[in-house]
C-alpha cells in the first residue's frame, strides 16, 4: 500500500508591509495564526518606523520559518531614498507604466536603480538588524527590463543570499493566454530568470497570485485555481490589508484588501490547503 504524498511546502507572501498601520495589523494577524510565512517590506513606505519592523520581527519569530523580505518600490505614489535618482515624476517615481515603458525602450539607467535599490537594502538592514531572506518587487517592477539589471546588480552586492521573486507560471499555454497580465509577467520573468540565474541568485520555480482586483472577484476560488499546479517552493502572492486613510492616500487596492485578509484567515481557506495537500509550515 502506497503512502499518501508529501505534501507541497509553498511561500504564501502577503506584499506591501509599511504602506499603512492597517495593512501592517491585517499581516501581523495573519501570520500570528500561521496563515501566512512570508511578508515583503516597502522601505519607502509611511508606516516602517522602528516601531513596526520590530512588530513584525517579534511575530515573525512565533511562526516557523517565517520569512522577511524587502519590497523595492520603485514606482508613484512613493519618493526614492538616493538623492540624485532619475527618472522622476516631480518629486516621486514614475508611474509603473511610464517606468516599463522606458525600459522597453532603453531610455533608463540601470546605476540609478542599483544605487536605489542598495538604500532600501541598507534602510531594511538597519530596522531589522539583519539582511533580507528574499527581495521582490512592487507592481513587479525587479521584472522590467533595465531595471532588473540595477535591481540585481544591488542584490548581488548587497544580499548575495537572498533569493528573488520571479512572476513566471507552470500551466499550459491556453490557461496562460487567458489572463493577458498574467502573460506578460511571464515574458518579462522568463528574461528575469536569465539575468538573476546568470548571476547566481535563486528564486521561487513557480508563482500565481496575478489577478484583476475588482470588487466581484472570488478570491477563495481564486486561491484554488493559485494552488493547482503550484510546484513545492512555489510562490503565491497576496494583498492582505486593514483599510485606513493612510492607505487610501496611497493605492486604490482598498477592500479587496479585507476581502483577503477575511478569507485567508477562514476555516474554507483551511480546508483548501488540507484539500490540496498544501502546507505553509
Amino acid at each position: 500500500m502506497s503512502s499518501a504524498a508529501s505534501p507541497r511546502r509553498i511561500w504564501l507572501c502577503a506584499d506591501d508591509y509599511g504602506i499603512s498601520p492597517g495593512v501592517n495589523r491585517a499581516i501581523r494577524d495573519l501570520i500570528e495564526h500561521g496563515r501566512l510565512n512570508a511578508t515583503s517590506v516597502m522601505m519607502v513606505g509611511p508606516a516602517i518606523e522602528r516601531s513596526e519592523a520590530e512588530a513584525l520581527s517579534a511575530v515573525a519569530k512565533t511562526s516557523p520559518r517565517c520569512a522577511i523580505g524587502l519590497h523595492v518600490t520603485l514606482s508613484a505614489p512613493f519618493r526614492p531614498l538616493t538623492m540624485h535618482f532619475r527618472p522622476l515624476d516631480g518629486d516621486m517615481f514614475l508611474p509603473f507604466p511610464k517606468l516599463l515603458r522606458a525600459g522597453i525602450a532603453r531610455r533608463l539607467d540601470r546605476e540609478f536603480f542599483r544605487n536605489e535599490v542598495k538604500a532600501q537594502l541598507a534602510a531594511f538592514v538597519d530596522a531589522f538588524g539583519r539582511t533580507p531572506d528574499f527581495v521582490d518587487g512592487h507592481q513587479h517592477v525587479q521584472l522590467y527590463p533595465q531595471v532588473r539589471d540595477g535591481f540585481v546588480d544591488a542584490v548581488v552586492e548587497g544580499a548575495p543570499q537572498a533569493w528573488v521573486r520571479q512572476g513566471g507560471r507552470n500551466l499550459p499555454l491556453a490557461q496562460r493566454l487567458a489572463s493577458p497580465k498574467a502573460m506578460v509577467l511571464d515574458i518579462l520573468s522568463a528574461q528575469f530568470r536569465r539575468r538573476a540565474g546568470g548571476a547566481g541568485l535563486g528564486f521561487n520555480p513557480g508563482f500565481a497570485g496575478a489577478y484583476d482586483f475588482t470588487r466581484d472577484a472570488d478570491f477563495g476560488a481564486l486561491m484554488r485555481q493559485f494552488l493547482e499546479g503550484l510546484p513545492d517552493s512555489g510562490l503565491v502572492m497576496c494583498h492582505p490589508g486593514f483599510v485606513d486613510d493612510i492607505l487610501t492616500g496611497l493605492d486604490p487596492m482598498t477592500d479587496v484588501r479585507e476581502r483577503e485578509h477575511a478569507y485567508l484567515k477562514s476555516d474554507a481557506f483551511a480546508r483548501l490547503l488540507a484539500d490540496s495537500n498544501v502546507t505553509l509550515g
